[in-house]
């Protein structure tokens, strides 16, 4: 698995017990899918995969958890159709209008009964663990995920003081450096995705997908001003670094799993329907690196 939006904290101090004790914890509040009439539900499951039992896995000194997060889809817009339907059969069976508390208490109701009928969405979250260094890695870029995970620790822990750093440089500050004149620390790659944000109040938003990140025109625009508030990677294993990773965990004899996506450059062209071959037109196809190491051993 891979972390690609991550979200780090502090911890101040060592939280005092081993790896197998956690997973003991962790293992007394496990995923339960959601009962019909309950939105939400979230529960550790297995760390590494569905088929693993340790809720903790450990590789040196990081540990990595996973919890299972299944919520109910009830759009908005289904329960104030119902709601306006029954408003409507109350004002003309009965020749009254519905007050606001009726209103609501009929929201209520609606929710209620549809409810069990609402279609289930699954998600995981994963969070690493450096005890040692004191550091907890979330891989979520939304605020409330994180939270809502550290909460679940928290009490498998009994405390859990995390906070989180006080950088020096603003990440967005770092990143708009990176761009315009390099500088990228050893280990991460570019990808092709980014996302510029005009920091005046009423300033425009650029999101640039499948671009050559180091091109004059992302340059211009950081140059007018924009800053660079995300950053996404490609594909790990369509000129990236995934080969290299693996190379190093086999070398240490970690354990690890590749879970398969659907790249960019398929995808890409997928979505806007371009089949990138066709029997009667294109036997062949052909990626372009532009970021070739000029010390490998062949040109190809």
């Amino acid at each position: 698995m891979w972390f690609r939006n991550t979200r780090p904290y502090r911890l101040p101090g060592r939280l005092g017990i081993e790896a197998s004790e956690l997973s003991q914890r962790l293992s007394r509040r496990p995923f339960q899918p959601c009962r019909p009439s309950q939105p939400v539900s979230s529960g550790w499951v297995a760390a590494l995969s569905d088929d693993a039992t340790d809720f903790v896995h450990k590789s040196g000194d990081y540990w990595l958890i996973r919890l299972q997060r299944e919520e109910r889809l009830l759009p908005a817009s289904v329960i104030r159709s119902e709601v306006n339907s029954r408003i409507q059969e109350i004002q003309t069976g009965q020749g009254r209008r519905v007050q606001r508390k009726e209103r609501l208490d009929i929201v209520d109701e609606v929710t209620q009964d549809l409810m069990p009928r609402a279609f289930t969405k699954s998600q995981h979250l994963e969070a690493l663990i450096n005890d040692r260094e004191g550091w907890v890695w979330v891989n979520t870029a939304s605020a409330a995920r994180a939270e809502e995970l550290l909460s679940l620790l928290r009490e498998a822990l009994g405390n859990l003081p995390v906070v989180i750093p006080d950088t020096q440089k603003s990440p967005v500050v770092v990143m708009s450096q990176w761009l315009l004149n390099g500088g990228l620390p050893e280990g991460l790659s570019l990808g092709g995705d980014v996302d510029l944000e005009d920091p005046q109040e009423e300033g425009g938003v650029v999101r640039a997908r499948g671009m050559y990140l180091e091109s004059d025109e992302i340059r211009r625009h950081i140059e007018s001003g924009k800053q660079v508030v995300r950053l996404k990677g490609g594909d790990p294993f369509v000129f990236g670094r995934g080969g290299e990773e693996i190379d190093e965990l086999q070398i240490d004899k970690i354990p690890f799993e590749i879970v398969p996506g659907v790249t960019a450059a398929l995808a890409t062209a997928a979505y806007a329907g371009i089949p990138l071959s066709h029997r009667d037109y294109s036997s062949t196809i052909t990626f372009l690196t532009g970021h070739e190491n000029p010390e490998k051993h062949t040109l190809s």
